[in-house]
């Protein structure tokens, strides 16, 4: 697996993610940036985009979707609350997107996403776990977590979700790669940040 981190346009500069695999095929994790920024990755590593995975489906994070879409044909995941056709969630319900799994996971090749639900920025908030990694969107911040009085957030969600991230069956060396600003580790969260600890709101 090879990590390629993909940073999205300024004011906002949302954290995107291409995940490799060794069979060179290729996952974008909330593609926010340039369409060209994936396809030159792409190229210089030699793969191929086969899906597309969303944290949830705010405007920030998916303004690359329906062009790569349309230039690779990858499949695209969300949790259809996000998929409203709306200014702040602009994918449509009738695009083709696939629910996530029902069990849980997802298999690209080598690599398994466990995908956990944690409604609270949005309705159809998720974190993805994947070899040490957790791409927490706008559930989990360093230090902090994403905003709740947004259309669709929901602060009694959030501290469910974010009870529940605390608990996840990860180590504590997991990095955890949020949708905004730095990178740390669950084990660093679990310890100070104060929204795991809920001492929020």
């Amino acid at each position: 697996m090879k990590l390629i981190h993909i940073s999205g346009p300024w004011p906002l500069c949302t954290n995107t993610f291409l995940v490799l695999t060794d069979a060179g095929h290729a996952v974008a994790v909330d593609p926010a940036a340039s369409v060209e920024s994936y396809t030159k990755a792409l190229a210089e590593n030699n793969a191929q985009l086969t899906h597309i995975f969303l944290t949830h489906g705010h405007y920030d994070h998916v303004g690359a979707v329906e062009e790569l879409v349309a230039q690779t044909g990858a499949v695209v995941y969300i949790d259809p609350a996000d998929r409203q056709g709306s200014q702040m969630f602009p994918l449509k319900p009738q695009m083709d997107c696939q629910p996530w799994p029902q069990s849980g996971e997802l298999r690209v090749d080598e690599l398994t996403f466990r995908i956990w639900h944690t409604p609270g920025h949005s309705p159809g908030s998720v974190c993805i776990g994947c070899g040490g990694l957790l791409f927490s969107g706008d559930t989990l911040f360093a230090g902090s977590c994403g905003r709740v009085d947004l259309p669709g957030g929901s602060p009694a969600q959030m501290r469910q979700s974010l009870s529940l991230v605390a608990a996840l069956p990860l180590s504590d060396d997991t990095q955890v790669l949020p949708g905004h600003q730095g990178f740390s580790t669950l084990g660093q969260e679990r310890k100070s940040n104060p929204y795991l600890l809920g001492d929020w709101y």
